[in-house]
């Protein structure tokens, strides 16, 4: 399975944004809550009841599951299907979110389809004839700081009426983020860390990694840890090697899922024998999923990279998000 956001780095993330239109149909809650507007600024119209959704980006496929809506899912994009097939209903459709097929979109007629920024990378609409034929389609951009991601679920669970439980799953969120900021900001030999999405090689021997404005560098800033490109002034960064290695990090975190072996490649990686994180053995895989998909679960991550930065200060630490994974 490819890694979501890396494999999409190298444009995608600066996506444009979608434009949203309308449906039809009745529940008091959502009709009081119902947003005017989509997580890109775009004027939508939602159904007055939303009994039947299309997500078109893994991330928010795992926040319809854990509002407890999956149910009406009635088709999702391939990456969903590759983490979360058994968790919706069986032998949905599934969608390249690059170029979905727009007429077998319309057939199903959903209430709602959610997509993503990223599907706009080419800077074409590729959700342009679905929303000519009047289905509401709501786009949620890729999110720049926890903050961001807070709003994307309580729009989301606005559109579906789940209004509590998204309010719900923030208010878990924030509760953790006061508990590991509290930590963070108790720690003084603070430590420096690159985090790589991809791993070099001699093909491609530059590192994505994660610059200033991004809500990687704000956990990272949480949890008391120094991101070693947090300031480079663009959210998704491509260094080399030699940019890498010159940083010389205490810690090197590697969200890449499909490189093998990825930490032992690392450590045996020619010419990082004196950066300090590989001298340390200070070279860990973390799980790339969870924090290349911005929603609740950037919490698992945060606190899987408190217990690998500073074990002793985040020995006691719960992922309140766990069981829900």
């Amino acid at each position: 399975m490819k890694n979501y956001m890396a494999m999409a780095l190298a444009g995608c993330l600066l996506a444009g944004a979608l434009v949203g239109c309308g449906s039809a149909a009745g529940s008091a809650q959502q009709a009081a809550a119902k947003p005017a507007e989509d997580r890109s600024g775009n004027a939508i119209t939602l159904p007055d009841t939303v009994e039947t959704i299309v997500s078109m980006a893994p991330s928010t496929t795992q926040v319809l599951i854990d509002l407890g809506v999956s149910d009406r899912l009635v088709a999702m994009d391939t990456y969903s299907g590759y983490s979360y097939a058994d968790q919706v209903p069986a032998g949905i459709p599934q969608f390249d979110m690059m170029a979905p097929d727009n007429e077998a979109l319309v057939a199903l007629h959903p209430d709602i389809i959610f997509t993503t920024g990223m599907s706009a990378s080419g800077g074409e609409d590729v959700f342009a004839a679905v929303k000519n034929a009047g289905i509401c389609v709501a786009d949620i951009p890729s999110s720049a700081s926890l903050s961001d991601i807070e709003a994307d679920i309580q729009f989301i669970g606005a559109c579906v009426g789940a209004d509590k439980k998204a309010s719900d799953i923030v208010k878990t969120m924030e509760a953790s983020i006061q508990e590991l900021q509290k930590i963070g900001a108790g720690i003084t030999d603070k430590k420096t860390v690159l985090y790589e999405m991809t791993t070099p090689t001699p093909d491609f021997p530059t590192i994505y990694t994660c610059g200033k404005g991004t809500y990687i560098d704000e956990m990272l800033t949480v949890i008391g840890a120094e991101n070693v490109t947090g300031d480079i002034d663009y959210a998704w960064p491509a260094i080399s090697e030699e940019e890498a290695v010159a940083e010389d990090p205490d810690v090197i975190l590697s969200g890449d899922t499909y490189t093998p072996d990825v930490v032992n490649v690392i450590l045996n990686t020619e010419g990082w024998e004196s950066v300090d994180a590989v001298e340390n053995g200070a070279v860990y895989a973390i799980d790339g999923d969870a924090i290349s998909r911005p929603n609740q679960h950037v919490i698992s991550s945060m606190v899987e990279m408190g217990k690998l930065i500073y074990p002793e200060a985040f020995a006691n630490v719960k992922d309140p998000f766990a069981n829900a994974q």
